[in-house]
């Protein structure tokens, strides 16, 4: 005959499973910590050619927030935003011409997003492939990030931050920003510093 549980001990059963399973999902969580950009001390930079040199300029306005997770970086994730009219080539004329039609387009479009869907280790144990979704001028293409954890540390004033450092490179024509063919180039060089606070 097939030995019948008591209810109580059924119901103990139950609660000791929930409370072990709470347990184990709130040790995952602790892991992860949230980490707003500071962009008096970061900065997204780019350079792109024009005719046989470089030309360079940055983005002043921007946001972000990293979701770390401490116990496994690979499951990590970020978000960012750039105001497209805040960009900075020292030359008002061209940073003019750049918020045109046949460039960002930005009266229409004035924001750049990207938002990672997948972060993958490497051999490195501090340089990591980030994936995400860049989007400006209407379109949303797939870009890969060679980031470099730059460490983790105490601040000013109590604070606890991450640096991180992310180079790629992109065709802005994918984006359908084609003005300038064909003496500016294609190929767009960017480079991202971040420092970014634990909140």
């Amino acid at each position: 005959m097939k030995k019948r549980i008591p209810p109580i001990a059924s119901i103990a059963a139950l609660l000791l499973f929930n409370a072990s399973a709470q347990a184990d999902h709130h040790q995952s969580d602790t892991h992860v910590e949230i980490y707003e950009i500071d962009t008096v001390h970061s900065s997204i930079k780019f350079s792109i050619r024009h005719f046989v040199a470089k030309t360079t300029g940055n983005f002043g306005d921007f946001s972000g927030t990293l979701n770390i997770n401490r116990g496994d970086l690979s499951k990590s994730s970020v978000e960012a935003t750039i105001q497209i009219p805040s960009v900075d080539t020292d030359n008002e004329k061209r940073d003019a011409h750049l918020q045109e039609d046949d460039y960002f387009n930005a009266a229409e479009q004035p924001l750049m997003t990207f938002i990672s869907t997948k972060w993958a280790a490497t051999e490195d144990e501090s340089e990591f492939k980030v994936t995400g979704d860049l989007s400006f001028n209407g379109v949303t293409k797939p870009v890969i990030l060679n980031v470099e954890l730059l460490g983790f540390g105490e601040g000013m004033n109590g604070a606890y931050l991450s640096g991180w450092e992310a180079t790629t490179t992109i065709d802005r024509t994918k984006w359908g920003v084609n003005g300038g063919q064909p003496a500016v180039g294609n190929e767009v060089d960017i480079t991202i510093n971040i420092e970014a606070i634990r909140q």
